[in-house]
């Protein structure tokens, strides 16, 4: 997530920030805490999220679908595994 559009990261960093903030999922911030523990920082943890709120985002405007809580979760899960779906 490094190269690309600066706007497009920093509206997927404001996702992770505020899904953190609410703990809504609370398994964003149990990721988060996770990555850190594993020796993570915690900006790079944050980007491995990003990319999870990416791959949904992706799916939700290409094939107009729904949010996918239950992959979602998945993926964080994987990290700090690159998403699949």
């Amino acid at each position: 997530m490094e190269s690309g559009n600066p706007h497009l990261k920093a509206a997927f960093l404001d996702v992770v920030n505020n899904q953190i903030a609410n703990n809504q999922p609370p398994e964003t911030r149990q990721t988060l805490d996770r990555l850190m523990s594993e020796g993570i920082s915690e900006a790079d943890a944050r980007l491995y999220i990003a990319q999870a709120v990416c791959v949904e985002m992706w799916d939700v405007m290409k094939n107009q679908k729904t949010f996918n809580r239950e992959r979602y979760i998945r993926n964080l899960n994987n990290l700090p595994k690159e998403p699949e779906e």
